[in-house]
């Protein structure tokens, strides 16, 4: 499972606080789907497929802990 940070979607061309707002709503789709592991204020780190499936896009970039999906 690839996973992303906050930092990486700002490297991403994200806002801050969009980034942000991205991550905390990933993690909320992640405890619906029954994942209660992201119900943590401090975890900083989401699956991509939870960012895609939240923005509606994929997400292909060299960044470090961000791969092409197949």
């Amino acid at each position: 499972m690839t996973v992303i940070t906050k930092s990486e979607l700002i490297e991403l061309g994200f806002g801050p606080s969009q980034s942000a707002d991205i991550i905390r709503k990933a993690k909320r789709l992640m405890v619906i789907k029954g994942f209660g592991y992201y119900d943590n204020r401090k975890l900083g780190r989401v699956p991509v497929e939870a960012v895609e499936e939240l923005l509606g896009i994929r997400l292909d970039s060299p960044i470090k802990g961000v791969t092409a999906n197949a």
